[in-house]
């Protein structure tokens, strides 16, 4: 699964990494948790043509025809395998799907408490695509909530002695696809989503710090021994 992640990049290389017109300034994010606010990257047309947007939205995707937008608390995550079919996903993967910028993220090892969290990152630190679906739910008040979750796929190399998921990482050359809503699925879209190379990553174990979501700050992504037993990801 992907349960926290950051995005520590400056503004100006994740607009040029999206190919973005241009971002709102925001702050370096250590420890991006669910149910908070996210930034995703979608594809909308206008008058002007197609290009593409960085929008806020909320981490959980909250299905259109949901009674209670809690719901959204369980649905941080979709499996890229069956995303497609699954009644709360399948419409958001045919028609609402997104980039969800990040530059690392958290994983814990170990089947019981206390479990020991890394960081993983790319090798050279920048930032990536995390595949991901939207939604719109409209509750009683008629307001209206978008909301996303990221698709996951099995452990690559690097990540299983970690855990048995990791987020799907996007090839750059695979953005224009995925974000393009003409495409309604099947291999096209299937194929993208595959772990990434474990060439291209590093991991390392962090302390116990970034368990709490409010801690967001350097000290989340700062090297600490384990607790246990030592594996080597670099």
């Amino acid at each position: 699964m992907c349960g926290r992640f950051t995005l520590r990049a400056p503004a100006s290389a994740i607009a040029q990494h999206f190919a973005l017109l241009e971002i709102p300034p925001f702050t370096p994010r250590f420890n991006i948790a669910p149910t908070q606010p996210v930034a995703v990257v979608r594809q909308d047309a206008t008058s002007a043509g197609v290009r593409r947007q960085w929008v806020p939205m909320r981490w959980g995707l909250i299905p259109s025809w949901a009674k209670d937008p809690a719901i959204g608390h369980r649905m941080i995550n979709a499996r890229a395998e069956t995303a497609s079919r699954k009644p709360a996903y399948g419409a958001a993967f045919r028609r609402r799907r997104c980039l969800i910028p990040a530059d690392g993220f958290y994983e814990w090892q170990g089947a019981r408490p206390p479990k020991q969290p890394y960081f993983i990152r790319l090798r050279d630190d920048r930032p990536f695509g995390i595949a991901g679906l939207w939604e719109t739910w409209e509750g009683p008040d008629h307001q209206a909530v978008e909301s996303c979750t990221i698709l996951t796929t099995e452990a690559n190399e690097l990540m299983r002695p970690i855990h048995d998921r990791m987020p799907v990482i996007l090839a750059e050359k695979a953005y224009d696809i995925w974000l393009d809503p003409s495409t309604e699925g099947g291999p096209a879209l299937e194929k993208l989503l595959v772990p990434c190379d474990s060439r291209a990553m590093v991991a390392h174990p962090v302390g116990i710090w970034v368990n709490h979501p409010a801690h967001d700050d350097p000290r989340c992504i700062e090297p600490e021994a384990p607790r246990r037993q030592r594996v080597l990801f670099d």
